[in-house]
């Protein structure tokens, strides 16, 4: 397994805009797969924020994680956020999404992120025990979420 920049393996695009598409459109109605894709596109920096890193193994997409100045459009004074963080389901339970955290982490940290933040609907108890801290509850398009940061050591 190896983790990358997007902007290195730009042919995963379409395929992962149409899997985030799948996993999140119930959050963002606007954004259509194309939105997705150009999205994905202006964000594939290879390092700082915002950037986009992918796992894959023997040439095939594994899952994806990103950090971006803004998520919640309701929480534009919290930032800088890791988000998209996407393992597809025949890789789960195998610890994929666990290194593409600490790799998002870890560049953080390299530019001097001080506290990271995150939204999720499912993951609370993974980023639980990666140290991320809940610090609010909320609605958002009708779904509840957890809203988390964790502060990075130097």
């Amino acid at each position: 397994m190896k983790i990358a920049p997007l902007s290195n393996h730009m042919a995963f695009v379409d395929e992962i805009a149409q899997l985030h598409q799948t996993e999140w459109a119930h959050l963002s109605s606007l954004l259509t797969v194309e939105a997705r894709k150009t999205a994905l596109k202006n964000a594939a920096g290879s390092e700082g924020i915002p950037s986009i890193y992918i796992a894959y193994k023997n040439n095939e997409f594994v899952g994806s994680a990103a950090l971006i100045e803004h998520d919640l459009d309701t929480h534009l004074e919290l930032g800088p956020w890791l988000a998209a963080v996407f393992v597809k389901e025949k890789w789960r339970g195998h610890g994929v999404a666990t290194l593409l955290i600490g790799h998002c982490e870890n560049e953080a940290k390299r530019i001097g992120v001080k506290t990271l933040y995150l939204s999720t609907q499912f993951a609370t108890q993974l980023y639980a025990s990666l140290g991320w801290k809940t610090i609010e509850r909320c609605q958002y398009m009708g779904v509840e979420l957890d809203i988390m940061c964790k502060t990075l050591s130097s």
